[in-house]
């Protein structure tokens, strides 16, 4: 251990995981660009440099893109990318309330005690965490996702109804373009730039970012002043609110994102609805979500960073990639002539130790550029609405176009970004659709492949289910869920349709 740790406290090694971190960050922040894009560009840069340092600049780049996302999410109303959808839901508003910077602060705090939990699962808990990953396979994967749908109701906000057609329009969106199981092309209306489906970031950018800019643009006198506050007094304050105020919360929601970290596949995007929809349902006062609540931001920041490790768990101790990130780590580790798996603790401990380490002071320095960056991130709302909301549309198509080269992408931005206005215009949320678009497929997949297993087997679907047992426990999970959509449908209906702010 203590080898270990001279190896990362070494010069090489503290460049390479501070440039990462860095890096992560700022391609965190821009609408449109993420964790894997950055990855995938800093990869060709590893191959010459010794496998740890490589290794630590795309965990920090991993582990700060993470945090990045909800820079650019509370300040702008544009997440840097899908999994800071849930933080943008409370940060905006809290930024539009003269509170950006304690949103900014309630991030980063979150997401680096919950990115330290992960860090300390990935060391103690990798080998039986990696077990439980092992028992994952289509039944559960759709249990997991249907379990996050029907989080919607809890998402809905004032109107039910609403709710579940945005949410029921973001699944019809993810069954666009071709057959999951059959490979046949299906809703495209004979468009080839259908085919693929409709991305993610498009649809984010759109609802979100672009949006918000029409609504500015159309209504300026809806701009309000961002007041600054000490920073410096409110570390602490808000470190303590974190560990007392909002500590379970905080536990809870760091515990489900590196649970479903863990799982291959599953994605933090899941792992950060999940967690503030429990939040939410939770919460003793479930008005104030929606308004600027900091619960909010808590719940899916430290669901967010806490399953960058848990990804990483069965990365190492399967082989298995637990995200699209960890499969372009996962290319960087054989070109380096280390191959993950069960033998990997066996044949490469040192480097093993080394990299879980190295991964503690990747937050440490997302901990401390979050904080000495602080001030020069707010900066940005002393720029004038004329120059700095074009700025912004040229971002988010930037980041638009970034996914596939493809203007059809930018086109899509830009209707999205309409149907956010109509959406706003009609109190319609729009978390349920981005929920719908990114469970949607999961859920489709593992129910279709749980379907062709039973055939297989010769049983049927509920005797399938009914004799796995992790299936068991998700099967309670989501009658919980439904049991609390339901209490909020109930209380609803029985107040016209309307809940009480």
């Amino acid at each position: 251990m203590m080898d270990a740790m001279f190896a990362v406290l070494a010069p090489g090694t503290l460049l390479s995981t501070f440039a990462g971190t860095l890096i992560g960050v700022v391609i965190g922040m821009l609408p449109g660009l993420n964790g894997p894009i950055g990855v995938a560009l800093l990869l060709p840069f590893t191959f010459s440099m010794d496998v740890v340092n490589a290794l630590l600049l795309l965990g920090g780049l991993y582990m700060g893109s993470s945090f990045g996302g909800s820079i650019s999410a509370i300040l702008l109303n544009a997440p840097g990318t899908e999994v800071a959808a849930a933080t943008a839901l409370e940060g905006y508003p809290m930024m539009r309330a003269g509170r950006g910077d304690e949103a900014l602060m309630y991030a980063l705090l979150a997401s680096a005690y919950g990115g330290f939990l992960g860090v300390l699962a990935m060391i103690f808990c990798t080998p039986p965490l990696a077990r439980v990953a092992l028992s994952f396979g289509p039944p559960e994967m759709a249990l997991l996702a249907i379990s996050g749908l029907a989080i919607i109701g809890m998402l809905a906000g004032k109107d039910v109804w609403l709710g579940l057609a945005a949410g029921c329009f973001g699944v019809l969106l993810s069954t666009v373009g071709q057959d999951i199981m059959l490979g046949q092309t299906r809703n495209t209306f004979g468009s080839l730039d259908l085919e693929g489906g409709i991305s993610l970031v498009p649809v984010l950018v759109g609802l979100f970012a672009v949006s918000e800019i029409i609504v500015q643009y159309l209504s300026p006198s809806q701009a309000q002043a961002h007041k600054m506050t000490s920073v410096g007094s409110t570390f602490w304050q808000i470190t303590r609110n974190i560990f007392t105020t909002h500590r379970w919360v905080f536990g809870k929601s760091s515990l489900i994102g590196i649970v479903i970290g863990i799982m291959p596949g599953a994605g933090a995007a899941i792992a950060t609805f999940i967690a503030y929809g429990e939040a939410r349902r939770s919460s003793k006062q479930p008005e104030l979500y929606g308004n600027g609540h900091p619960e909010g931001i808590v719940a899916a920041e430290s669901a967010n960073n806490s399953s960058v490790c848990g990804a990483l768990v069965p990365l190492l101790a399967l082989g298995i990639p637990g995200s699209t990130t960890c499969a372009i780590m996962y290319g960087a580790l054989t070109l380096h002539g280390i191959i993950p798996g069960p033998r990997l603790m066996q044949t490469s401990s040192d480097f093993v130790i080394t990299f879980m380490t190295g991964m503690a002071l990747t937050v440490a320095f997302m901990l401390l550029i979050g904080y000495f960056g602080l001030r020069l991130f707010t900066l940005v709302l002393k720029i004038p609405s004329r120059v700095l909301m074009p700025c912004i549309l040229i971002l988010c198509f930037l980041g638009s176009f970034s996914i596939s080269n493809s203007m059809f992408d930018v086109g899509l931005s830009m209707l999205f970004g309409i149907v956010g206005v109509l959406f706003k215009l009609t109190k319609i949320p729009v978390a349920p659709v981005v929920l719908g678009l990114i469970l949607g497929p999961i859920a489709e997949e593992g129910v279709r492949q749980s379907m062709a297993m039973a055939k297989a087997q010769g049983v049927s679907l509920a005797h399938l289910v009914m004799g796995r047992p992790i299936s068991l426990i998700l099967c309670a999970v989501l009658l919980l869920v439904c049991y609390a959509s339901y209490r909020s449908f109930k209380k609803t209906a029985a107040m016209g349709g309307k809940v009480d702010e």
